[in-house]
This record gives C-alpha cells, sequence and structure tokens, in this order.
C-alpha cells in the first residue's frame, strides 16, 4: 500500500478533518483518507500510484494551505 502525507494549514476542529476527509476519498484509488487538525497531516493511502497534482488540488478547492509533502 502506498501512503503520501501532507502538511496542511488551515484544519482548526474536527469538522474541517472530515471537510478534508470526504472530499479526498472521493478521488479514484484513494482507499483511505486520515486528517489531524491539531498536527495538520492529511494520510492518504491507496492501492495504486495517485495523482498529486488533484490532490493538492481538491486541498486547495476546499481553501487550505499545502506547506509540505512527504
Amino acid at each position: 500500500m502506498k501512503e503520501l502525507k501532507i502538511k496542511i494549514n488551515g484544519m482548526v476542529c474536527g469538522g474541517c478533518e472530515n471537510r478534508v476527509k470526504i472530499a479526498l476519498s472521493e478521488i479514484s484509488g484513494v482507499e483511505s483518507v486520515d486528517a489531524d487538525h491539531n498536527t495538520g497531516i492529511v494520510t492518504i493511502k491507496s492501492e495504486k500510484d495517485l495523482e498529486i497534482a488533484q490532490i493538492k488540488e481538491k486541498i486547495i478547492d476546499l481553501g487550505y494551505e499545502i506547506i509540505e509533502e512527504e
């Protein structure tokens, strides 16, 4: 399983976490999403290579700023 971690700015509560989880779960190939507003880390797991540009676009469309990708 492949894992991508992205640190984002702007998540302040559990509701923010859920918005991110729901939006990223809609992307083809995404198996699971975990978001933590305390750390700002979003972890995306997939069985295949992910379209990182598509993931970043979704995050930005939600109004969050990408700080770094791991």
